[in-house]
């Protein structure tokens, strides 16, 4: 039965991953670059590591959805000695996305690219425009699939396939850009917002790629992303965020509050707590898709984080565990002062 399961989940999903929506992850600020490549080199450091790693309905599946993303992204001023401290910043990023059963694997590297400029004196307000180069690559374990030709009329699925099946791998290039503004009127206070557009060179992403079969190309997809920093108290900290995604017919929203508190006066040490709400469109109708809960632990230059979603949506309702739980570690080289380009959970 949990086969049979998996076959019509890996359906729903290839589905939504050609035709809708792309991967995402609850504490999207961790894998900063796969939202909007502006926000490369958007700190206040030397470079930049993180690795974020998402487990998604473990109780539902024998064999969970599982993504993982890691970059590398370093900044360079070359206004030190000029009026306005400009920067521009590159990086690497990785993502890999399997479903578990059939062996549904997404893997994509990328280069990307931006440039900072200041557009004050004391640079309290950037303007950033970056730009990502991709190269995806997907397979399918066809060894993993039963047709309904194969029914023996006994006890299982034992007979050859007519199916006429492709090749099971192939890769395509895939491209994005995207603006970001940031604003610090005064010490420990930032303004910012961000615009993405993924996919804009619209990839064809369908295993049938012969000149005779129709292409099935990905939607682009559109990213807004707005946020603060605010003080409320000593060594307190609220990070309001929203995060929409359109893609097509479908639509996401991630829309909460960050907790920072530090536990002494020199912030070298914090804990961070919050509280999230997704709704998700499909088509014409909208609910809501998760409650996500997070915690987070920060030490010097490095963030621990962790986060679960409870899923209350129909499909999720099968199994024991209804979520998916989230785990990133991100670690900021040669950090210079407080004033925060780009928070970093």
């Amino acid at each position: 039965m949990k086969q049979t399961f998996s076959i019509i989940i890996f359906l729903l999903v290839s589905g939504l991953s050609v035709f809708a929506q792309d991967k995402h992850f609850s504490q999207f600020y961790a894998s900063p670059i796969l939202i909007n490549p502006a926000l490369s080199g958007a700190f206040d450091g030397k470079y930049r590591v993180g690795v974020i790693y998402r487990d998604q309905w473990r109780g539902a599946l024998d064999n969970p959805f599982v993504t993982f993303a890691a970059s590398l992204d370093l900044r360079f001023d070359i206004g030190k000695r000029r009026v306005f401290r400009d920067a521009v910043s590159g990086g690497i990023a990785f993502f890999t996305d399997r479903v578990g059963g059939i062996d549904f694997n997404t893997n994509q590297m990328a280069l990307v690219g931006a440039y900072h400029k200041a557009l004050d004196r004391r640079s309290t307000q950037y303007l950033s425009a970056g730009i990502k180069f991709g190269l995806t690559q997907r397979n399918l374990n066809f060894d993993q699939l039963s047709f309904q030709d194969q029914f023996n009329g006994l006890d299982g699925f034992t007979n050859p396939t007519g199916e006429e099946l492709e090749n099971n791998n192939y890769s395509y290039s895939d491209m994005a850009t995207g603006i970001y503004y940031t604003v610090t009127p005064e010490r420990q206070t930032s303004y910012y917002a961000g615009l993405a557009l993924h996919h804009f060179n619209v990839p064809n992403a369908s295993f049938y790629r012969s000149e005779d079969d129709p292409k099935e190309t990905l939607y682009m997809k559109s990213v807004l992303h707005l946020g603060a920093r605010l003080p409320i108290g000593r060594n307190k900290q609220i990070f309001p965020r929203v995060l929409m995604m359109l893609q097509g017919p479908h639509l996401q929203l991630d829309a909460g509050l960050n907790l920072r508190m530090a536990l002494s006066d020199f912030n070298s040490m914090a804990i961070h707590a919050g509280a999230w709400l997704r709704p998700v469109k499909n088509d014409k109708s909208m609910n809501l898709d998760a409650v996500i809960a997070m915690v987070g632990v920060e030490f010097s230059n490095i963030l621990f984080g962790l986060s679960y979603d409870s899923n209350i949506n129909s499909i999720a309702n099968y199994g024991k565990m209804h979520g998916a739980f989230e785990f990133s570690i991100m670690y900021l080289g040669e950090y210079e002062n407080e004033t925060i380009l780009c928070p970093t959970f």
